[in-house]
C-alpha cells in the first residue's frame, strides 16, 4: 500500500540531452547574464580529451578561466585550489565538467567562495552522541552548471563529500542553493569516458536501483522514479562496452537523475533499509580509505554479503527485491529471498567483470577498521547515527565480505 501522507517539492533546472546538448550553452549563461563563467574539472577530461576546447569555442570571451586538476574523489586541497582560481578569475558563474568528482567539486568550490567561515564551520558535524548536524550556509551562492561526462548522481544533488587530503576523512557540505540552474548529457562528452569508468558506473547505479526495488511503495510519485530507474539501469548493462554508442550511457544518465528526484518526490535515500544502507555507508568509505578503487568496485565487493547478512531485518523490502529479480516468490520461505537476492545480483556484477569480495580488490585487510571508522561518519547512510549502536555488527559484516 502506498503512504498518501507526502511533501513532494521541485528544483527548477534544464536538461539539454543528445547530440550537439551543448550548443545551448551559451544560451543558459546568457539566461543569468553571466558572462565570467569560470570551468571546474580534472586532468584527464581537460588534457586527453577535445571537450574543454569545444566548451572553449563555444563559450569564447564568456569564459574567465578552466582549473583542471580535481583530485579523484575530491580532495580538499583541489578543491581550494579551485576556488582561489576561480575568485581570481572574478567567476560569476561555475561550470562542474565531469563525473561525480569534479560535479561535486563545483558545488563546492561557490560554497567556498561565498562563506566566510573557515571550513571546519561549513561540513556536517558528527557529535558523540545524537544525530550528525548540517551547518546552515545562507550567504547567497554563484550559479553552477553541471556538463555531464559518466552518469553520475551527483547531477543534482544538494549535498556534496570531498576527502580531507592526510586522513581520508570525509567532510560533507550540504546547500540547496548549490543546485545546477541547467545539466548537459551532451553525447560526445559522455563518449569522452573510457568503458571501464561507465562499466564502474553502472555497476553502482544498477546495485542502487535493485536496493531501492525493497522500497517502492512509498508514494506513487517514488514508486514511478525507482521502477523507472531501474528498468533503465538494467536494460542498458548489457550495451555499455560500446565505446562508440551514447545511448546507453544516456539512459544511466536517466536513471541516476531519478534516483536524485526520488528525495524531492517524498523518499528518503534509503528508508529503513538496512542492506542498502549499510552497502553505501561500506563503499563509500572503501573508496575514500583506497584511492585506486572506483564506487562501482567496491558496492559490487561488498553487496551480496551484505544482504546475506543484514536482508533479514527488512524480510518484506527483501521480497520485494528477489521477486523483481525473478528468483523468489510469495510462495517460499521468506527466509529464502535476501539468499537468493543476493546470488543474482552477484551474477550480474559478475558478468560485469567485477568483484564480489574484498579480496579480489588489491587491498590490504589490515585497513579494514578504518573503513568501519569512515562508515560510521556518512550523513546519507546513517544521519540518525544508528551505526555506533551496531558497530559489532557492521565490522563482523565486513569481515565477512573478505
Amino acid at each position: 500500500m502506498y503512504r498518501y501522507d507526502f511533501r513532494a517539492a521541485g528544483c527548477p533546472f534544464r536538461l539539454y540531452s543528445g547530440e550537439n546538448a551543448l550548443d545551448k550553452l551559451p544560451e543558459e549563461l546568457a539566461r543569468r547574464r553571466a558572462n565570467r563563467a569560470f570551468i571546474v574539472c580534472g586532468r584527464t577530461v581537460s588534457r586527453k580529451t577535445p571537450l574543454i576546447e569545444r566548451m572553449r569555442t563555444r563559450l569564447g570571451d564568456r569564459l574567465a578561466g578552466v582549473f583542471d586538476e580535481i583530485d579523484k574523489d575530491t580532495t580538499l586541497s583541489s578543491v581550494l585550489r579551485a576556488t582561489e582560481a576561480a575568485r581570481e578569475a572574478r567567476a560569476d558563474l561555475v561550470i562542474g565538467v565531469g563525473a561525480g568528482s569534479a560535479i561535486q567539486a563545483a558545488r563546492v568550490v561557490v560554497i567556498l567562495l561565498a562563506e566566510k567561515k573557515p571550513v571546519e564551520a561549513l561540513i556536517t558535524r558528527y557529535p558523540e552522541h545524537g544525530p550528525a548536524v548540517s551547518a546552515w550556509l545562507l550567504e547567497p551562492k554563484l550559479p553552477v552548471i553541471n556538463v555531464l561526462t559518466a552518469p553520475t548522481t551527483a547531477q543534482n544533488r544538494a549535498g556534496s563529500r570531498v576527502k580531507e587530503d592526510a586522513s581520508g576523512r570525509g567532510m560533507e557540505f550540504f546547500d540547496p542553493k548549490t543546485r545546477p540552474m541547467a545539466i548537459f548529457w551532451d553525447s560526445d562528452a559522455l563518449l569522452t569516458a573510457p568503458p571501464s569508468l561507465i562499466r564502474t558506473g553502472a555497476a553502482t547505479i544498477y546495485c542502487r536501483a535493485v536496493m531501492n526495488l525493497g522500497m517502492v511503495a512509498v508514494n506513487p510519485l517514488v514508486e514511478g522514479d525507482r521502477l523507472q530507474a531501474y528498468r533503465l539501469a538494467a536494460g542498458a548493462l548489457t550495451r555499455i562496452g560500446d565505446p562508440a554508442d551514447p545511448a546507453p550511457r544516456l539512459e544511466l544518465c536517466a536513471a541516476t537523475l531519478l534516483q536524485n528526484r526520488e528525495a524531492d518526490d517524498g523518499g528518503a535515500q534509503f528508508e529503513r533499509h538496512w542492506a542498502g544502507r549499510v552497502i553505501y555507508a561500506f563503499s563509500t568509505a572503501l573508496f575514500s580509505v583506497f584511492p585506486h578503487l572506483g564506487q562501482g568496485e567496491a558496492t559490487s565487493a561488498v553487496a551480496g554479503t551484505v544482504i546475506r547478512r543484514l536482508g533479514p531485518r527488512d524480510a518484506e523490502a527483501m521480497g520485494r527485491i528477489a521477486a523483481a529479480l525473478g528468483v523468489w516468490n510469495a510462495a517460499e520461505p521468506a527466509a529464502d529471498a535476501p539468499l537468493k537476492a543476493a546470488d543474482a545480483l552477484e551474477g550480474v556484477l559478475h558478468s560485469l567483470g567485477m568483484p564480489t569480495r574484498l579480496s579480489g580488490l588489491g587491498i590490504a585487510r589490515e585497513a579494514l577498521p578504518r573503513v568501519i571508522e569512515h562508515s560510521l561518519r556518512n550523513f546519507n547512510a546513517d544521519p540518525e547515527r544508528e551505526f555506533l549502536r551496531e558497530r559489532g555488527t557492521l565490522e563482523e559484516v565486513l569481515a565477512a565480505a573478505w
